[in-house]
């Protein structure tokens, strides 16, 4: 296990999209070494998730954790999940405007997220999942699924008004978020 370099904005690794991991693969040395190396990966960075192809690793695998991580107060707990090949289906409308930042682009801004998604992946075991996911939970799976795809979230801020880098969101608009998300995820009981 080890914290491998996490790719910054530019690198065309983040646009390539992942392969899709076998189930040979998935039991390999290799693959559950790349999983281990995530985890660490995204605890030391203080990511509430990291995908396998921001450490330079082509393969749709993701490790999400959320327990009380300073940078995202505000997001309900995730325990440690890796998803392996994961397939996203909204099931409704309802869209929630969340501002995200990410460990490869060193800013933040407004996206449009679905609330409400269905999930279906395999774990690192090889074990088949399919899960409802809701709110801010929803929003961070989509978010590293898009890494999945080549997707960075810069991609989908409709208003670049939004954007600012992670110190002068601290300074400006992390209370004013942190109230609405916050009214939001009350809202759903989440």
């Amino acid at each position: 296990m080890s914290v491998r370099p996490i790719l910054s904005i530019g690198d065309p690794a983040l646009r390539a999209p992942g392969a899709s991991v076998s189930a040979d693969d998935l039991a390999s040395d290799r693959i559950q070494g790349l999983i281990d190396d995530l985890v660490d990966t995204m605890r030391h960075a203080s990511g509430a998730g990291l995908a396998a192809t921001q450490v330079g690793a082509g393969v749709r695998i993701v490790a999400m954790e959320v327990t009380s991580n300073p940078r995202y107060p505000y997001k309900p707990p995730i325990p440690l999940t890796v998803a392996v090949n994961p397939v996203i289906e909204p099931l409704d409308g309802e869209v929630v405007e969340i501002n995200e930042g990410c460990l490869s682009v060193p800013l933040r801004g407004n996206v449009r997220r679905h609330v409400n998604i269905r999930v279906r992946y395999l774990d690192r075991d090889g074990n088949a999942h399919d899960e409802i996911k809701r709110g801010l939970t929803a929003g961070t799976w989509q978010h590293e699924v898009d890494h999945l795809d080549g997707v960075l979230f810069i991609d989908r801020v409709e208003d670049t008004s939004t954007l600012s880098t992670w110190d002068e969101f601290e300074i400006h608009h992390r209370d004013e978020f942190i109230e609405r998300i916050t009214a939001f995820s009350d809202r759903l009981g989440s």
